[in-house]
């Protein structure tokens, strides 16, 4: 019924319970504090990241409209505790997205592979996909701006995410180097009502589906952690 047509949120069809308990401050710390993690930019080219890259438990690098190869940034390495203790701070609305680092989807199977075994994804598959997992923690008023790739799904393990969605037909104004927070400010208020996205708030526990090449935007209400499930 929504595998190719719309959004839609799941509520109650699985139990993350036990992978919610492992994904505290205190236990990621504990279990990945001296790990390195890659960050990426928060902006709409952070979706070409992992071109020509070696981290990832996740599908090929998705596309993304009117992203051009001389607009990627340098990945930054950082231990996962600096990121947590050093970068993991409110937004800042008058920083570029270019100039926002961002934890989310640049995931070392080999260390982060335990962690996700604990997590039950949504039991509803598309014929033909197979599931990959992106697992991320980031501050209140970050986000990525309007992207498409291919379906998924993206769950709250903690906090709340805001979701802003347009159909594959109706590509939204934004600046892809504007973060969703400046959007949110500067853009959104001046939408007539035709105009204006589909819109959602997450919270724990709580699943969204996208369907292909839908567009969307978040943004994180309070500091949060979240795994998406992209069916490549």
């Amino acid at each position: 019924r929504f595998a190719f047509s719309r959004p839609v949120i799941l509520q109650g069809v699985t139990d993350n319970s036990a992978f919610r308990a492992l994904c505290t401050r205190e236990k990621l710390l504990a279990a990945f504090g001296t790990r390195w993690v890659r960050l990426s930019t928060a902006n709409t080219y952070s979706y070409r990241k992992g071109e020509g890259g070696e981290l990832g438990f996740r599908p090929a690098a998705p596309s993304v409209g009117r992203a051009p190869l001389s607009s990627l940034l340098p990945a930054v390495d950082v231990p996962f505790q600096e990121y947590v203790e050093q970068l993991l701070e409110p937004q800042d609305p008058a920083r570029l997205g270019s100039d926002t680092l961002y934890f989310f989807g640049d995931n070392n199977f080999t260390e982060w592979g335990p962690l996700f075994q604990h997590y039950v994804p949504p039991p509803f598959r598309i014929p033909g996909t197979s599931p990959a997992y992106s697992f991320g923690i980031a501050g209140s008023g970050s986000g990525v701006p309007f992207h498409w790739h291919g379906p998924g799904y993206s769950e709250v393990i903690f906090g709340r995410k805001r979701w802003f969605l347009y159909p594959p037909d109706k590509t939204p104004h934004f600046h892809p180097n504007e973060t969703t927070l400046a959007w949110l400010y500067h853009t959104y208020p001046t939408l007539p009502p035709a105009e204006r996205p589909l819109e959602c708030t997450l919270h724990p526990g709580e699943v969204l589906y996208f369907p292909d090449r839908w567009w969307h935007a978040t943004l994180n209400l309070d500091t949060s952690v979240f795994i998406s499930t992209f069916l490549g």
